[in-house]
């Protein structure tokens, strides 16, 4: 079957020009695979209510503290929260407004 060409080309070419670069692909990729996650999620969305530590997240999700590590160690692999430390206790909050906008956005999406 033979392609049909829409007469498009200068659009066609500056999206061609203009393209995602491998690296920035790789990195999206990279982002949606850990935000693929259903765990990596609720704990996204505690951490995006208050900051915590690992103890309160395992209780609110009624996993063990080191499944949740596991889990919070992928989320700040991927520059999505960031921890502080206090005396022994360690707590997690999301990195930044991006990571903020990204939730919600997600969210108010599919509530649509």
């Amino acid at each position: 079957m033979e392609h049909q060409n829409c007469g498009h080309e200068l659009i066609m070419e500056s999206i061609k020009h203009n393209m995602i670069q491998s690296d920035e692909l790789d990195s999206m990729v990279e982002l949606f695979k850990v935000l693929s996650d259903s765990t990596r999620i609720k704990i996204l969305y505690a951490i995006s209510k208050h900051e915590i530590c690992v103890n309160d997240i395992a209780k609110i999700l009624n996993m063990t503290q080191s499944a949740v590590s596991h889990q919070l160690k992928n989320l700040k692999q991927a520059k999505l929260i960031s921890s502080r430390r206090e005396g022994q206790t360690m707590y997690y909050r999301l990195s930044d407004d991006h990571v903020h906008l990204i939730f919600n956005q997600a969210l108010d999406h599919i509530r649509e």
